[in-house]
């Protein structure tokens, strides 16, 4: 015979916390909620005493002497006297029904039933961190909970700011993180010659971490990132989850490289509360699991993040919303003083330990940040214009500025030396058609150096009441010799050689040369101008303003021989391969055999453009337009297409393209490609094929226009297809 429970019952008042009355309103009535049952046990019992709605509040719990009058309270002090009682009011309630679960399961349990599943109880507290008092928590009134973003795409991926083999981790592993030993663990990429003395992973009081067995960069439902390991708990609360999770956060941002942007650094607790959710006791040992939701360098480095707690297999806590800050030691300068002079070490150190002037965190406030920490208080005042800025995210090509030879406010000439580190997991590896890095890349981390050679200088300076867009406007380059830069730091030196200051625009010249481990590989020439909006609005295209048509619009020519369905080749993903991703720049070509200025074959495509092309969003904050080294992009995949549908890949062995070395491409930009332009056509003339030994190389001349306008104009335009084996040509 089996016994059954008669009622479950809560005695007390309830309260909604959203809805307690002022002293003048009429009492509340009282309820009690009962849920039936069918047979003789007494009921448990929990009971709450709520003073009713109508009692005066009083800051009196105990009975004590009378105390003295007190001042007459003001409406915000009584205001935050009732929020205090709310706050009272709710933990108490949970509290008690918290008890009254754990009883009625004990009951159940007593009486052969088997117990429900425990409800987790959520908690909301505050995380505060410092060096000297460790990680402490409090609670927290329940916040909104901030959105979440997307996951992260190949494009807006977080770039670490050092590069190591480590992504597991055992107990002296992380015994040499609580010492501050970094570099010993992941490598002397992670040096900082002493600029971060007191950096170092946290001890738990409550719990520890004894294993890291995965991290991944790119992992995790958000794609920034996920770390799982073991721990080991001596607690069971809230705290004890906190521990872990912030722990597992300390290990994810010190592997990225999150402190070395910083001297001084030291980890700091976010602002706003997270959430605890507490299933079960913690005591023991258990998994984690850790997902970063947000992981960036603006304002300062930071991390968001999810973390799960097991202990044999089942969840026993989670924690939402945990945020994990990078920040200077008070009094440590981040930034450029007037006139951009830097006194001493930002504290970033390339992986050779040689002092940068400027880091990744400076050059990502100067391409969507506080311009004024990336260059100088003089730049302060841009903030929430359209200024010059660098591209951002998967974009932005250009990491440090090593040193500068030239004083701000002197035009006449600089020398400045940059680096860029080439991650082999980068998008467009992934993503080109090429077999190592596509021209696009060779281009824009040459030109984004010399533009900020000339910006750090002070060009738009001359006018600070202006908002300047910067804008390339021709320039001449040539690939040197082949080489992979896959994981190399390349790096750039830029010479500043003329500048012109007109009415609304300033133009200046320069040259560059790029090396890898000591040898060039690629140098050219440039022409910039930063214009203000009027004198941007005045482009008149290649052509003083003149409608210069195609030409296949402007000959009586025969219909298109044929179109490349080059979308439909990307999809087989077959043979030599096509570009995809960001880089899937046309879905057709058309093809005229024979025609063209040369009689060598005529290409035509057209690429609609939308408001909502990625690259939009990337170049450049608050000033959207796409970049002409893109337009060269597509004029380069044309002509590589072509160069397969002729069939000039037969007969090579595991053909390849690769950009070519030797021949010099020229260009000249006078408009460029907005977002209500709709489309972009292009243009290209064969002008010749080459062959070498397991090579052919094609070369040609092209145009791009906009709606109505020719706007680009290409010589040298050359690609080449390599077997594999085959000498340089």
């Amino acid at each position: 015979m089996t016994a059954q429970l008669d009622t479950l019952a809560f005695d007390g008042e309830p309260f909604d916390a959203l809805l307690w009355p002022d002293p003048t309103a009429k009492p509340a009535h009282q309820d009690t909620t009962e849920v039936p049952a069918a047979r003789a046990v007494p009921a448990v019992r929990s009971t709450v005493a709520v003073a009713p709605a109508t009692r005066p509040l009083s800051a009196d719990v105990t009975p004590g002497p009378a105390a003295p009058p007190a001042a007459p309270e003001t409406g915000d002090q009584v205001a935050g006297l009732v929020r205090d009682v709310r706050a009272e009011l709710i933990a108490a309630h949970v509290s008690a029904m918290t008890v009254q679960a754990a009883l009625q399961r004990r009951a159940l349990a007593a009486l052969g039933h088997p117990a429900p599943a425990a409800r987790a109880a959520t908690h909301h507290v505050t995380v505060a961190y410092t060096p000297e008092a460790g990680l402490t928590t409090h609670p927290a009134h329940p916040a909104k909970a901030p959105e979440l973003p997307a996951p992260a795409t190949t494009m807006s991926a977080f770039k670490a700011l050092a590069h190591t083999r480590v992504t597991t981790l055992g107990e002296p592993a992380l015994a040499d993180l609580t010492r501050g030993a970094i570099a010993a663990v992941f490598g002397p990429a992670y040096d900082q010659r002493g600029d971060n003395p007191g950096i170092h992973l946290t001890p738990g009081a409550h719990a520890n971490l004894t294993r890291v067995v995965e991290l991944t960069r790119h992992g995790g439902p958000w794609r920034r990132g996920h770390l799982r390991g073991e721990y080991r708990a001596a607690g069971e609360g809230v705290t004890a989850a906190v521990e872990l999770a912030w722990q597992a956060a300390q290990v994810f941002a010190l592997q990225n490289g999150l402190h070395l942007c910083l001297a001084g650094a030291r980890f700091h607790a976010g602002p706003g509360s997270s959430e605890v959710d507490l299933e079960a006791p913690l005591a023991g040992t258990g998994e984690i699991t850790l997902d970063v939701v947000e992981i960036d360098l603006l304002p300062r480095p930071r991390l968001r993040v999810t973390a799960e707690l097991r202990t044999a297999g089942r969840v026993v806590a989670r924690v939402r919303d945990l945020v994990l800050h990078v920040r200077e030691a008070p009094g440590t300068p981040v930034a450029p003083e007037l006139g951009g002079v830097i006194r001493a070490s930002f504290g970033r150190y390339n992986a050779d330990g040689e002092r940068a002037l400027l880091g990744e965190f400076h050059l990502t406030h100067s391409a969507r940040g506080d311009l004024g920490i990336a260059l100088g208080p003089e730049f302060t005042a841009y903030a929430g214009r359209r200024a010059t800025r660098m591209p951002n995210h998967g974009l932005q090509l250009c990491d440090r500025v090593m040193a500068v030879e030239g004083r701000r406010g002197d035009l006449t000439g600089a020398t400045a030396r940059t680096e860029y580190d080439s991650p082999a997991d980068s998008w467009y590896y992934a993503e080109t058609g090429n077999a190592a890095m596509p021209n696009v890349v060779y281009m824009e981390t040459s030109l984004q150096s010399a533009l900020l050679l000339g910006y750090f200088l002070g060009a738009t300076l001359t006018a600070p009441e202006e908002d300047y867009s910067l804008r390339n406007l021709d320039g001449t380059a040539t690939v040197l010799r082949e080489v992979d830069l896959r994981n190399k730091m390349i790096r750039q030196t830029t010479r500043l050689l003329t500048t012109t200051v007109l009415v609304g625009a300033v133009l200046q010249s320069f040259s560059y040369e790029l090396s890898v481990d000591g040898v060039p590989f690629y140098t050219g020439e440039s022409l910039f101008g930063f214009f203000n909006e009027t004198a941007l609005a005045n482009q008149n295209g290649l052509d003083n303003g003149a409608c210069v048509p195609t030409w296949f619009d402007a000959h009586d020519t025969p219909p298109v021989t044929r179109t490349i369905d080059v979308a439909a080749r990307r999809a087989r993903e077959t043979g030599v391969r096509a570009a995809r991703g960001h880089l899937a720049l046309l879905d057709t070509v058309e093809v005229v055999d024979g025609g063209g200025k040369h009689g060598r074959g005529y290409l035509r495509a057209v690429r609609p453009v939308a408001a909502d092309d990625w690259f939009f969003a990337y170049h450049f904050h608050l000033d959207p337009v796409m970049p002409g080294s893109l337009g060269v992009e597509a004029v380069l995949q044309a002509l590589q297409e072509w160069a397969l549908d002729a069939g000039l890949a037969d007969g090579l062995t595991d053909p390849e393209f690769v950009v070519p070395a030797g021949p010099p491409l020229s260009w000249r930009y006078r408009g460029q490609i907005l977002a209500e332009d709709r489309e972009m056509t292009l243009e290209v003339h064969v002008e010749d094929v080459q062959h070498r030994p397991g090579r052919v190389r094609v070369v040609g001349e092209a145009s791009v226009w906009k709606p109505g306008l020719r706007i680009y104009e290409l010589s040298g335009v050359a690609v080449e297809l390599r077997g594999a084996g085959a000498e340089p040509w």
